[in-house]
């Protein structure tokens, strides 16, 4: 996988990306959803940069997987994706990515396994890296819970 400066548009718009393909394709209810919101502005980039994120990340994907990627988010190695979440560190800018992948997950009218654990993946790791907690490991984050 290529790398972006921490807290770059490019690498908060690869987190979006990433909820994007959590349930192994999007579709053209999620991208609406993202023009409705203006994901790709309020991330600082144009339309254009924007698709330019989720090419490349789809083209990692299929050589990170010898161009076999058939999966979803839980086939993406955990390495991987810590990475991937690493790169944004603003707890604003969290807070803006959070809210744009639970939007864009929900436009379909379908929640996949995939696009939870996604989500409570997401919420979950950058809680721990700012100290903050959600309410206990037998419950779900605020924003899966939002979700359902």
């Amino acid at each position: 996988m290529r790398s972006y400066p921490t807290n770059s548009p490019q690498a908060a718009a690869r987190v979006l990306a990433m909820a994007l393909l959590a349930d192994g394709h999007y579709s053209m209810l999620e991208l609406q959803a993202l023009d409705r919101m203006h994901a790709a502005r309020r991330l600082g980039l144009s339309p254009s940069d924007f698709k330019d994120v989720l090419t490349d990340f789809c083209q990692d994907l299929l050589t990170a997987h010898q161009g076999q990627w058939t999966g979803s988010f839980q086939r993406l190695d955990p390495r991987v994706r810590n990475l991937l979440m690493g790169e944004v560190t603003d707890p604003e800018l969290q807070h803006e990515v959070m809210q744009l992948c639970a939007e864009t997950v929900k436009a379909d009218g379908h929640l996949s396994e995939g696009e939870l654990q996604m989500i409570d993946t997401l919420s979950g790791t950058w809680a721990r890296r700012f100290g903050r907690t959600h309410a206990g490991a037998s419950t779900q984050p605020p924003v899966a819970e939002s979700l359902s």
